[in-house]
């Protein structure tokens, strides 16, 4: 349900099959990413059709003019796994991610871009950590193995101090090396009727402090080079992030009552 004050994320019905339970549902925000989002829904299919679990891959678009919707919906009519949701009016990545997850009843929650800089291949692992027991597994650039690819000094020093003012309102024992990363998979039981900020675009850290997570694991990689298509990193990427920032620090130390349904 949404709200002025946040997001949350409601428990599925008992009488649900239990295949249903088990599903995998991934989420790709788009906002016009015509250009790849039809090579990497094939791209994802193709890595997930081996694992033999149930799954749907649902890409949140808002409301691109550059024909994103028509892609989709074309592949989507040959598999109906594939759904389209399309946002009016709205942007952010968290807001869209939250949309996604609120109209499926999988058991298992996922998130990565559309821009080609999420591998694909790492998919298998991040969901083997889970069904292996994890409340979440992160696919992490910190992590020994994983890197920020050819970035340049100045951006490198911006991410690198984006996670050390985590630190703080991370909890101990399950803080994560990389809380900015938009590649992961979380368990919905550790979400459902939390309130998160449904604006911004580093949903993780809002899962990492607000979620009743138990268990983190992080699979490093490499993040890629955007194929087509431009950054959606902006002032007021930064800006969202630094709200979101003090809203948590508020909760965590007691400045301000945490928001909750």
């Amino acid at each position: 349900m949404y709200g002025n004050r946040g997001a949350t994320l409601a428990t599925p019905s008992a009488c649900e099959p239990e295949r249903a339970r088990e599903k995998l549902a991934l989420v790709i925000p788009t906002l016009c990413e015509a250009g790849n989002i039809g090579g990497l829904l094939d791209h994802v299919r193709s890595v997930l059709d081996p694992l033999e679990i149930p799954y749907e891959i649902l890409v949140v678009d808002d409301d691109s003019r550059d024909g994103t919707g028509e892609v989709v919906s074309a592949i989507a009519l040959e598999d109906p796994r594939v759904r389209l949701l399309v946002r009016k009016g709205e942007r952010g990545l968290s807001g869209a991610v939250l949309y996604g997850w609120q109209r499926t009843d999988a058991a298992i929650l996922g998130v990565m871009d559309a821009d080609l800089q999420h591998p694909p291949e790492l998919l298998p692992q991040l969901l083997s950590a889970i069904l292996a027991g994890r409340d979440l597994v992160i696919g992490s650039r910190y992590t020994p193995g994983g890197g920020l690819g050819e970035w340049n000094p100045a951006r490198k020093f911006i991410s690198a101090a984006a996670v050390w003012v985590t630190w703080p309102i991370q909890r101990a024992g399950i803080r994560a090396k990389d809380p900015m990363s938009g590649f992961f998979l979380v368990r919905r039981h550790c979400l459902e009727q939390v309130m998160f900020q449904p604006t911004g675009f580093k949903l993780l850290l809002d899962v990492l402090v607000r979620g009743r997570i138990q268990s983190i694991e992080e699979v490093p990689f490499i993040f890629g080079q955007r194929y087509r298509g431009a950054s959606k990193a902006n002032f007021k990427v930064a800006w969202e992030y630094a709200r979101l920032l003090a809203r948590l620090y508020a909760g965590r130390f007691g400045f301000a009552r945490r928001a909750s349904i």
